[in-house]
């Protein structure tokens, strides 16, 4: 068990005023971009059983026009979100105390991961948003599994995210998409976590513990602009090549929906990989589905999307591919696919 005995007297407001900072951009931040926002989007999503169109439903032909335009539509939906996790991942790793992170999330077990799922609640992010908070948290020693639930707990068990479905597809979905995404959550990260191998924690926490009783050498001013530009280079660039490249092929990836697409293994495997890499705003995938359901596609296949496409993407996984080993997130890409298609099957009989 890490320890660390408490700030001295003398150590007083130098000591909580980062943690007191971090806090309060998190909770002000947060508060503008998801939790006011998602409150009135309530209201909407029960009184007109909608929360908007399909994000994919502009019917664009060429790969190139399909890709700007998707590319407009998205990153008007998640900049603010994407620019607050860049501060956020980048302020956790100057403000918040190292051996904090580690004993909360330090350790390679089950309670790490359940308390990495947990803190995801109040984000309510997309995968790609809540990257850049995952990349600082891994950059700070947290566990792979920890880090993992974290990640995905975000969008898949966003409780706006769970009271829209309800509201707009029924509160079976709601109910099979909490069951699915607790198992997608603890299950996908308990694996991924032994994948991984062991990690070397001790000798981080030992270090942890002789920095937080060690005068900082260098100005927050200066740790925060470096660490904020290391996290910004290593993630943006290529989130934003990757969405063209993925607007570009929703062209292949989305097929025309008729009623002749049931709920057949010759659909559902395909749209549970597609959903898997591509990449959405927050809730987006409600009224895709919905507008699939309406348009004919079977129960199975749309399940399918509404557990894959929130969940990881393939510009979050480009985005992380420095921070955690590559049969990581192949596993956890993999992983997900499978539980997309299990719990379509599951949606198929119980829906």
């Amino acid at each position: 068990m890490y320890s660390l005995s408490p700030p001295s007297r003398a150590q007083g407001w130098s000591f909580w005023w980062k943690p007191a900072l971090f806090v309060l951009v998190a909770v002000a931040g947060l508060y503008y971009v998801k939790w006011s926002p998602y409150y009135l989007k309530s209201f909407l999503a029960a009184d007109k059983h909608s929360i908007g169109a399909s994000i994919l439903d502009d019917n664009h032909d060429a790969p190139i026009t399909a890709a700007l335009s998707y590319a407009k539509v998205y990153f008007l939906a998640i900049w603010k979100a994407a620019l607050l996790a860049v501060i956020l991942g980048s302020l956790l790793q100057v403000l918040i105390p190292r051996d904090w992170l580690l004993r909360l999330f330090g350790r390679a077990g089950f309670g790490s991961i359940l308390r990495g799922g947990l803190f995801a609640l109040p984000g309510m992010m997309c995968s790609c948003c809540a990257a850049p908070l995952v990349a600082g948290m891994r950059r700070q020693q947290v566990s792979v599994g920890a880090a993992l639930a974290f990640w995905i707990a975000n969008p898949v068990l966003n409780p706006a995210t769970l009271v829209f479905m309800g509201f707009v597809l029924g509160w079976g979905f709601t109910a099979l998409r909490l069951v699915a995404g607790l198992v997608l959550v603890l299950g996908v990260s308990l694996i991924a976590q032994r994948i991984s191998g062991p990690e070397e924690i001790p000798e981080p926490a030992q270090e942890a513990v002789a920095e937080a009783s060690s005068p900082d050498p260098q100005n927050f001013l200066g740790r925060w602009t470096r660490s904020l530009w290391q996290l910004f280079w290593s993630t943006i660039p290529v989130y934003v090549l990757a969405v063209l490249a993925l607007g570009a092929a929703r062209v292949w990836l989305f097929p025309h929906v008729d009623g002749a697409m049931g709920n057949s293994l010759l659909w559902l495997v395909p749209l549970a990989i597609a959903g898997t890499l591509f990449v959405i705003p927050t809730a987006a995938e409600i009224p895709i589905v919905q507008t699939m359901l309406a348009l004919g596609l079977g129960m199975a296949p749309a399940v399918a999307l509404l557990m894959t496409l929130p969940s990881i993407s393939l510009p979050s996984l480009l985005m992380l591919r420095k921070d955690f080993d590559a049969k990581v997130l192949v596993a956890v890409a993999l992983l997900t696919m499978l539980i997309g298609v299990i719990s379509g099957l599951a949606g198929a009989l119980l829906l």
